[in-house]
């Protein structure tokens, strides 16, 4: 236990003067019918006068020791590791293909808002690409951005700016970047597409899961479209310690990102210790000393007669 303002504790000495004059001064007189007679109290009843007698002593001890503010220390709490988690979504125009009763691009967004509802607490952004990439979404906390902002998501509007074609590495080493931003918390980069990459290949995916490996950035990719994994993209993902995973449908897509959600469990870090009023118990014992004064005042006490 602590004290906020320690110094108030000094006047202490006052309540602690007034217990030792009660305690021990000598016998008290009292008027007797014979002049000058001396009261021979037994031992028990001067001892509950004097307690009775100390009482508003501790009364004032107690009002010194709730104004000089007690603290105590909570319990260390812990609170959730923040991981920033960027999104490479592919949006070129095969991204508009079906799958199943929606299309690619729909079966990605809708994967990732449900991923997005289930980490509560870490950042999210989104960086989508063909040719070129572009930032589509901050880095965030606030879950409703995302919702808010996928809607206007669709792979054809970006065919004049981004291109049709799918460069993978540019949209990696853009979000590597982007990443390095964040000071506090994990890297992590989802990646999601559809297509072989054309700016990988001849050591070039090394070189890059190495800038991302040396940057604290683990990426997982998703292909949506038919056959395996390119090569490319899973050299990538085990040098930076992810996985890469190839669903057929968009039920597949959805027990991927829960498959992503496991293995990147979220980390719980300590807290300082909260400092904590504690006045509690010191006006509990005021309460019971007040009570007993109370009913002391109705006979334990001396009179002069």
């Amino acid at each position: 236990m602590a004290f906020a303002w320690w110094p108030v504790l000094w006047v202490l000495f006052l309540p602690a003067s007034i217990l030792v004059w009660v305690w021990m001064a000598r016998g008290r007189r009292i008027v007797m019918p014979l002049d000058h007679g001396r009261s021979a109290p037994g031992r028990m009843g001067r001892f509950l006068v004097n307690s009775a007698l100390s009482i508003p002593a501790l009364l004032l001890a107690i009002a010194i020791l709730m104004l000089a503010g007690p603290r105590i220390y909570g319990v260390p709490r812990t609170k959730r590791a923040l991981t920033n988690i960027e999104f490479c979504l592919d949006v070129s125009g095969s991204m508009s293909w079906s799958m199943g009763d929606v299309s690619r691009s729909e079966a990605a967004l809708n994967a990732i808002i449900e991923f997005v509802s289930r980490r509560d607490g870490d950042a999210f952004g989104m960086t989508i690409f063909s040719n070129k990439p572009m930032r589509w979404l901050p880095l965030t906390t606030d879950i409703s951005a995302f919702r808010c902002a996928t809607p206007f998501l669709r792979p054809r509007m970006f065919y004049r700016t981004l291109g049709g074609g799918t460069e993978i590495g540019k949209a990696l080493r853009y979000c590597n970047a982007v990443l390095s931003e964040q000071e506090e918390g994990d890297r992590m980069v989802i990646l999601v597409s559809d297509g072989a990459s054309a700016d990988l290949g001849n050591g070039a995916e090394e070189v890059i899961a190495r800038e991302l490996r040396d940057n604290g950035v683990v990426v997982y990719a998703i292909h949506i479209g038919g056959g395996g994994v390119p090569p490319e993209v899973s050299v990538i993902t085990n040098i930076t310690g992810g996985r890469a995973f190839s669903p057929g449908d968009e039920r597949g897509l959805q027990a991927v990102f829960e498959r992503i959600d496991q293995m990147q469990v979220a980390r719980l870090e300590s807290t300082y210790a909260e400092e904590l009023d504690f006045f509690r118990p010191f006006a509990l014992t005021g309460l019971g000393l007040l009570s007993a004064g109370l009913a002391a005042s109705f006979g334990i006490r001396y009179t002069p007669w």
